[in-house]
């Protein structure tokens, strides 16, 4: 089978392939309908989350990976543009915002016992990380009105708007040194890494945008801070799941939001874990390249995350939408995709064990320039770095 046959249906299960995202959100329903089936509502309320970290890594393992990249002459320029792609991820936006308010009515409807409502809770996070903040993260990228727009409702559905600033503005501009917050340095523990990467990234998304309005001439609390906007949003829902459901429909908004942001920075602890980007001589960083996150070629789990994993091809080239994302084999590599890596970074003796060899083998002779990376606490204008 020749190579040209071998990538052409690559691309063609992909474009079929995506729509298995749809599935995530299914999840929810399937397992409220089981609960009533089985008598088991408890139980089978962490439906979605066994699927999620159970049954996509195996899977993924059984399926393997899928190294075939577009044609950058012809079938790249074609499939960036085409409408099919975008559709796909404009349906998250409606798709979640019923799924909240439907979830919220089982939440505090349903007669769960405690484990039941906290694995209805928990697996509503999980699936918010998935369709809301994967896609809210696709579609930020994107310019004109209608994508970026759609990006930051679906942010505001887990109050984590900031992420639509200080994503592009911020961890783009800054990814793999030490003044971004969301790239974990070596040996450092997912434990230690959250509440830095919470709280630096909420200050700074508040931060770049008072920046960009000082600019235009205007105070930061103005009605053209797109983060006051976003932030109402959520407010607002806050406020209608609470009118519509109670208190309990309040914490279920807000708990939801809170797992699946941390999703989120787990990913994002994944991504760059380790990683850094080089110093010259003038003690500038070199220019973000595919060698500057990890990168994950298994075919089913990029299926369910439309290619987020080919990090390194996004952080290289933002610009270019999920679809003609590539592979590269000298970019650094991942042994699983991110549902099993998410597990293991939850141990950390067992996330060093598996991940330091390979920063370390990726950088060889490098491991004092690393280390050295993240020496300083604070860079000009008082923002800190990675401590």
């Amino acid at each position: 089978m020749s190579d040209t046959l071998d990538r052409q249906r690559a691309l063609s299960i992909r474009k079929a392939g995506y729509l298995l995202h749809f599935l995530t959100p299914t999840l929810m329903p399937a397992a409220w309908a089981l609960g009533h089936q089985t008598g088991m509502p408890d139980l089978l309320a962490w439906y979605p989350v066994f699927w999620i970290f159970i049954m996509i890594p195996l899977i993924d393992y059984a399926v393997g990976r899928d190294t075939a990249n577009p044609e950058e002459t012809t079938e790249t320029p074609r499939m960036q543009n085409q409408r099919y792609y975008r559709i796909l991820t404009l349906l998250a936006l409606p798709i979640q915002a019923l799924l909240l308010a439907w979830c919220g009515w089982v939440f505090t409807h349903e007669s769960f016992g405690f484990w039941g409502q906290l694995g209805w809770l928990v697996s509503m996070g999980v699936v918010s990380g998935i369709n809301a903040i994967n896609i809210g993260h696709e579609l930020v990228h994107r310019h004109g009105r209608l994508e970026p727009w759609t990006g930051g409702l679906l942010l505001s559905l887990v109050c984590y708007a900031g992420f639509k600033v200080e994503h592009v503005r911020g961890h783009h501009v800054h990814v793999s040194t030490p003044r971004d917050a969301s790239s974990a340095r070596y040996d450092q523990s997912l434990y230690s890494f959250l509440p830095h990467a919470w709280k630096w990234n909420f200050l700074n998304a508040w931060r770049l945008e008072a920046e960009l309005l000082q600019r235009r001439g205007l105070p930061t609390l103005h009605w053209r801070n797109e983060l006051i906007w976003w932030y109402g949003i959520s407010l607002l829902i806050a406020a209608a799941m609470a009118w519509a459901y109670g208190w309990l429909g309040l914490v279920f908004f807000l708990g939801q939001s809170f797992l699946a942001f941390t999703e989120l920075e787990v990913i994002n602890y994944i991504e760059h874990y380790g990683l850094h980007r080089r110093r010259d001589i003038d003690g500038r960083f070199e220019r973000t390249t595919h060698q500057h996150s990890w990168n994950s070629s298994h075919l089913v789990t990029n299926l369910f995350l439309f290619q987020l994993q080919r990090h390194s091809d996004h952080h290289a080239h933002p610009a270019r939408r999920y679809q003609v994302l590539r592979h590269f084999d000298d970019s650094p590599q991942l042994p699983c995709g991110y549902a099993t890596m998410f597990l293991l970074a939850l141990v950390p003796p067992l996330w060093r064990r598996i991940m330091n060899p390979r920063v370390a083998m990726y950088y060889r002779n490098e491991l004092d320039q690393l280390e050295s990376a993240y020496s300083h606490s604070i860079v000009a204008g008082g923002f800190p770095e990675i401590s």
